[in-house]
């Protein structure tokens, strides 16, 4: 079953309630939140207080994507604050620490994720397959909303969808980064379970049939 999880970077920030709720409306799965700190990725966004706060609010599963340094320093707090699958990036810590935070994540009752940048190998991702329910390929660089598709990150996703069929066959896969109608379809293709559409939702005249069509 393909999932649809819209990007509230993408959202009316002076709006955010109104946007957040209606995303059940339009018949998504997931409400991916980015979290950024100005150290791993150039940007800041959001943290702890507004996870929290969009938690008080909807009962969509709240899909965390932490772009962060060294993210087992909030691992905690972020369970706590209502995430529902934790993402990490491998590039931010040791793969020592990265095991550590997977491990508290599971501890809390959280899914435990990572997330992989464009230039980071494939297999980059197997020392911790056997720790996740979701993997996150990258298809943009992380840090700022409405970059342009890279298609030629297919064959990594082809690859860790073969790593997920023979290690851990109950793990999602995740795409995010220029996701929109026609390069959804070519994630599908390659073995991507969930889409993470930002500007493409948002800027729809119909997020429901937007939602519809990358499911179809």
């Amino acid at each position: 079953m393909i999932k649809v999880a819209p990007s509230i970077l993408s959202a009316d920030f002076v709006n955010l309630e109104r946007d957040i709720r209606a995303l059940r409306e339009a018949g998504v799965d997931y409400v991916h939140v980015d979290v950024m700190d100005g150290l791993f990725v150039p940007n800041i966004t959001i943290g702890i207080p507004v996870v929290a706060a969009i938690r008080k609010i909807t009962d969509l599963p709240l899909d965390v994507h932490l772009m962060i340094d060294r993210p087992l320093r909030y691992v905690d707090d972020f369970c706590k604050a209502g995430a529902d699958i934790l993402t990490l990036h491998v590039e931010a810590d040791t793969e020592e620490n990265t095991l550590a935070a997977l491990k508290k994540i599971r501890e809390h009752g959280v899914k435990a994720a990572i997330s992989v940048k464009p230039k980071t190998p494939a297999e980059a991702v197997l020392p911790y397959l056997p720790y996740c329910d979701l993997i996150l390929v990258m298809t943009v660089e992380p840090g700022f909303g409405g970059q342009s598709f890279m298609e030629d990150m297919m064959p990594k996703l082809k690859t860790i969808r073969a790593y997920i069929d023979e290690m851990n066959p109950g793990c999602e896969l995740e795409v995010d980064g220029g996701v929109n109608e026609k390069t959804g379809k070519v994630c599908i293709r390659n073995g991507a379970n969930v889409l993470v559409a930002g500007s493409a939702y948002f800027k729809a005249d119909d997020p429901a049939a937007f939602t519809q069509s990358l499911k179809a």
